[in-house]
C-alpha cells in the first residue's frame, strides 16, 4: 500500500478492534467516540496532506523496495539534502497541529527508521532479531501505519532505592513465559499518548532506570512492537480535554487532543518476528544511544517546538494587537521573551542539520548536542511562554461569553460593549478564548505538563548534557591563558 489517506487511517482503526476504556466506558469505534473522533479526524488531515497535489512532492518519496510513494518521515537520510527534506515534511505537520499534538506519526517512524538501519546492533546475540527490525520498519513504512509507544515503568513510590533496578516488582511490565510462538508478556505501562488512534505499539526498554544485570533481569529486558488489538491488551485513557464544544469555544481542545493512555498486558503473546531484543541487559540500556534515535526523534520533536514558539507568538502579537498594548514597553519585553525562544529553537534546528554526520550505520545523523540543548531549554521556555500569555491577558482571558452567547439575550450589550478599535466584539472573544485554550484550559495545563516531562526529567537530563559535552578544550583554553599571564610578568 503506498502512502495513506485520511480515509484509509480511519478505515484501519476500524477494522482492528481495540479494548479501549475511558470513564468506565467501552470505547467501540475511536472514530466515532465523543473525546476522541474529532482527535482521530485531526491525525486523517495529517495522511490526507500527503495526496495534496500542492504537498505531494514534499511529504513523499519513492520506497527503496515497491517504487510506490510512501511518508518521507520513513526516509533513510544519507545526505543533509534528506535531512532538510525531512524536515520540510514534518514542519508541514507540526504547523497542521501548530504544535499541540507532539506525537504526530512521524515521531516514531523515525525511531523505528533509526533502529532498523543500525540492525546490527539488535543482531549482536541473536542475529533473527536484526532481521525482526529490518522487516518491522518496512512493514509500517510499506503500509503507512500510526504508532505508538511506552517507555516507563509504574512506580509504588519516588522514594531512592538501594538498588537501580526498583521497578522489578509486580507494577513492572515483564515477561512471564517462553514459547514456540514467542514470549508472554504481563504488567502494567506508561504513558501511551496517540494510543487509542494508532494502530501498532512499540514498547522500548524501559527509561526511568537502567537495568541491573541481576539474576531475573532478562525478564524486564525486551524491546518489541505489536498492533493494538492484540488480545490481552488494554488501552486505560485519562478524561478527555475535548469537552465537546465548538471550535470557537475550545478551538484546540476540540481539535488536537491525542491522548493519553496507561496500558495493562495480561498475559500478552508476542510472536517472535516482533521481538527486537530479549534478555540482554546491556544491549536495552544502550539501545537509545547506539542507534542514535533519541537524535532522529529529536530532529521531530525540535521542529515541532519551533512550530509551537510560531503560533503562541503569533497569539500573543494579537491579543496586544486586539487591546491596544503593543507600544508599551513592559508588554513587548514579554513578547520578545517568545522571539528569543523561537530564534533559539530555529537556531538549534539549523546547527544540529549543519553539523550532522554519517554515523557508523551510514545515516546522515542530526548532531546531538543542539539537540539535546534545545530540548532541555524547552522544558524551561514553554511554561514561561504560557505564564506569558496568560499576563498579557489578564482579565480578558476570564471575561469570555460563549459563542452560544452572540445569538442569546445580551447579544447587543457584547456587540457594543467588547469591541476593540482593532477586533469586533466577536473576533476578540474568539482570539481569547485560543489564549484561554492555550494557556488556561485542561487542554492548555495537559500541555505545559507535556513539554516539562515527555522529554525526560530536566535535572537528569542536565546531568546527561553535562556528561556528554566536550569540556576538555575549553578548559584547556583557561589553562593556556593562566600560562601566559605567568610568562607575560615574569
Amino acid at each position: 500500500m503506498p502512502a495513506r489517506t485520511g480515509e484509509n487511517y480511519l478505515a484501519g482503526l476500524k477494522e482492528q478492534p481495540k479494548e479501549i476504556h475511558i470513564r468506565g466506558q467501552r470505547v467501540d469505534d475511536v472514530t466515532t467516540f465523543p473525546g476522541l473522533a474529532r482527535g482521530a479526524q485531526s491525525v486523517a488531515q495529517l495522511y490526507d496532506m500527503q495526496h495534496d497535489a500542492k504537498l505531494r512532492d514534499e511529504m513523499t518519496y519513492t520506497s527503496p523496495s515497491s517504487g510506490q510513494p510512501v511518508g518521507l518521515s520513513f526516509i533513510s537520510p544519507t545526505n543533509t539534502e534528506d535531512l532538510v527534506r525531512r524536515r520540510v515534511m514534518m514542519s508541514h505537520w507540526a504547523h497542521t497541529s501548530y504544535g499541540m499534538m507532539g506525537r504526530t506519526p512521524d515521531f516514531l517512524n523515525v525511531s523505528i527508521m533509526a533502529m532498523a538501519t543500525a540492525g546490527d546492533y539488535f543482531g549482536q546475540n541473536r542475529p533473527e532479531f536484526k532481521n525482526n527490525i529490518i522487516n518491522y520498519y518496512e512493514y509500517i513504512r510499506e503500509n503507512d501505519l500510526t504508532l505508538t509507544h511506552t517507555l516507563v515503568n509504574l512506580q509504588r513510590n519516588r522514594r531512592p532505592a538501594a538498588s537501580s533496578q526498583f521497578f522489578t516488582t509486580d507494577v513492572a511490565l515483564k515477561v512471564v513465559k517462553e514459547t514456540d510462538a514467542g514470549i508472554i508478556v504481563r504488567g502494567p505501562r506508561v504513558l501511551a499518548t496517540l494510543g487509542p488512534l494508532s494502530d501498532e505499539i512499540a514498547v522500548y526498554p524501559v527509561r526511568n532506570s537502567q537495568l541491573e544485570n541481576a539474576e531475573d533481569a532478562w525478564r524486564y529486558a525486551f524491546a518489541f512492537s505489536i498492533p493494538c488489538g492484540t488480545p490481552g491488551l488494554r488501552f486505560l485513557c485519562r478524561e478527555s480535554f475535548d469537552l465537546g464544544r465548538s471550535n470557537f469555544d475550545h478551538p484546540l481542545g476540540s481539535r488536537f487532543e491525542e491522548m493519553d493512555a496507561m496500558i495493562f498486558m495480561d498475559d500478552v503473546l508476542v510472536p517472535w518476528e516482533r521481538v527486537f531484543l530479549y534478555g540482554d541487559v546491556d544491549l536495552c540500556n544502550g539501545l537509545s544511544g547506539a542507534t542514535h534515535q533519541y537524535a532522529h526523534s529529536g530532529h521531530q520533536v525540535v521542529t515541532k517546538n519551533v512550530a509551537k514558539c510560531e503560533f503562541v507568538l503569533g497569539v500573543a502579537d494579537l491579543m496586544i494587537n486586539t487591546l491596544g498594548s503593543e507600544t508599551n514597553q513592559q508588554v513587548q519585553s514579554l513578547v520578545a521573551e517568545i522571539i528569543e525562544n523561537l530564534e533559539i529553537m530555529k537556531a538549534l534546528l539549523g546547527a544540529s542539520e549543519t553539523n550532522a554526520q554519517i554515523d557508523q550505520w551510514g545515516v546522515m545523523c542530526p548532531d546531538l548536542m543542539p539537540i539535546r540543548v534545545a530540548r532541555n531549554l524547552f522544558i524551561k521556555m514553554y511554561p514561561r511562554m504560557v505564564e506569558i500569555i496568560q499576563l498579557l491577558g489578564s482579565s480578558s482571558l476570564m471575561a469570555l461569553p460563549a459563542e452560544e452567547d452572540f445569538n442569546g439575550p445580551l447579544s447587543q450589550e457584547l456587540d457594543k460593549y467588547l469591541d476593540t478599535d482593532t477586533a469586533t466584539a466577536r473576533e476578540r472573544v474568539q482570539l481569547f478564548h485560543l489564549a484561554w485554550d492555550l494557556a488556561g484550559s485542561a487542554f492548555g495545563s495537559r500541555q505545559v505538563i507535556y513539554e516539562r516531562y515527555f522529554q525526560g526529567d530536566w535535572m537528569r537530563n542536565a546531568a546527561i548534557l553535562y556528561e556528554a559535552y566536550e569540556h576538555e578544550p575549553v578548559m584547556q583554553q583557561v589553562r593556556d591563558f593562566l600560562s601566559r599571564s605567568a610568562r607575560d610578568q615574569s
